[in-house]
């Protein structure tokens, strides 16, 4: 059986932080050694670009997780934990779910395995500058975007940019097209 076809047949074709029914795909939850279904969630495209911080966070958004913390899937358990993590600083609902959650020791050691991870990655523009999710960087170069006739022309500004998993890359939208950058093409 795929992954996909476990993982919807588990969620019961919903995702499973926010229950939603559209835009559904798989996400690996880090750091991923081998693809495994009880590796990954099925979630939708909102959930899965914040999570990814590719988009800024929607507090109102992840309310849902009051309920998906009680999952018994660890996967699951993973991601939110992290979110709320994430979302405590500034949101005392978040900092309350954050203090009831309850996770196994191994369940417990992966989700704080890749706050740590993320915590060392520090994604630096071409003068040595850390760029922060959000933020607006412009292009030194002009850039050929594969799998499309675009040119993003030196000098564009990239505005609210998101921060990936790597880092010598961002997310950013040219001329209403996401396109992944390599951080050494622009400056702060």
């Amino acid at each position: 059986m795929s992954i996909e076809k476990a993982l919807v047949e588990r969620s019961n074709n919903q995702c499973e932080l926010c229950s939603t029914t559209d835009n559904l795909s798989v996400y690996e939850v880090p750091p991923v050694t081998e693809a495994h279904s009880d590796k990954c969630i099925y979630t939708c495209q909102i959930c899965k670009e914040q999570i990814e911080a590719s988009t800024e966070l929607t507090p109102t958004h992840w309310h849902c997780l009051n309920d998906s913390m009680w999952s018994q899937t660890p996967a699951v358990q993973v991601v939110a934990y992290r979110m709320l993590t994430r979302l405590a600083p500034e949101n005392g609902w978040a900092q309350d779910a954050l203090d009831m959650i309850y996770l196994e020791e191994d369940t417990l050691a992966w989700a704080q395995k890749a706050l740590a991870q993320e915590d060392d990655i520090k994604h630096l523009d071409s003068n040595g500058v850390v760029l922060q999710a959000g933020d607006t960087v412009t292009l030194i170069k002009d850039l050929d975007v594969k799998g499309s006739s675009l040119v993003a022309k030196r000098g564009t500004p990239v505005r609210n940019i998101g921060l990936t998993s790597n880092p010598e890359h961002i997310e950013g939208r040219v001329d209403g097209q996401r396109i992944v950058i390599l951080t050494k093409y622009v400056k702060k």
